[in-house]
């Protein structure tokens, strides 16, 4: 098997329960995305999301901010974890910390994170009271590259899910939470095949630029362009 046809290995960093770390694991186990996953590492020892990963001999661990004085202290030891495991692409799946400016330009172009919100709108937190207070008519999912700029680096791919009359922001986030198990597997599919790239400040989809992120169809999930 050559270099460029070894399966892409991940860390995945979690919060909570990991509910797209397990959309993730799906995919790898149908033969549907072409990566490992090398560890799962949580800034919460109690996380779900450890436990389903342990079941299935990954690797875990977790780091508790309470140990370190600040951030930055944090990120320099949750980097060293990462890199023992010499990752492909680190995957934010629900992480819910800010990274320090150096944590992320270390792992520059390799870095991808997943955000509920049609970014650039609704950066940040609470996107789905937010979508429904502004009354917008589309909410959705964007999968994109971190930057040192919250939810601000250049997206590659959204699925978009209709705000319905009288949603509450519980049944909307769990519209749009069935969307992200579909997206992220495929969005990390395409960076495992070199089809997305980020080259010289300029994002690639099957070699050419992308003016605008892919849209997807929530049913088909074949890109729009």
């Amino acid at each position: 098997m050559s270099e460029q046809q070894r399966p892409l290995a991940l860390v995945v960093l979690i919060s909570g329960r990991g509910s797209n770390l397990r959309a993730i694991l799906d995919a790898i186990e149908h033969g549907e995305l072409p990566a490992t996953v090398s560890a799962v590492i949580s800034d919460r020892a109690t996380a779900g999301g450890l436990e389903y990963a342990s079941r299935h001999n990954i690797d875990i661990l977790a780091l508790d901010p309470a140990d370190y004085p600040d951030r930055e202290s944090y990120d320099r030891a949750l980097q060293g974890l990462i890199d023992a495991f010499d990752p492909g692409l680190v995957v934010l799946a629900g992480f819910m910390r800010i990274l320090s400016a150096g944590f992320v330009q270390h792992y520059r172009q390799r870095l991808i994170n997943i955000h509920p919100s049609l970014l650039p709108a609704l950066r940040g937190l609470h996107t789905h009271r937010r979508a429904i207070e502004q009354g917008l008519g589309e909410h959705g999912a964007s999968v994109h590259f971190v930057t040192e700029e919250l939810d601000g680096g250049p997206v590659i791919v959204q699925v978009r899910v209709p705000v319905l009359p009288g949603d509450t922001a519980e049944r909307l986030a769990a519209r749009v939470l069935e969307q992200e198990h579909r997206l992220y597997p495929l969005a990390i599919r395409w960076l495992a095949e070199g089809r997305v790239r980020w080259q010289d400040d300029q994002l690639l989809f099957d070699g050419q630029p992308l003016q605008q992120p892919l849209q997807l169809n929530s049913n088909a999930l074949q890109p729009d362009r």
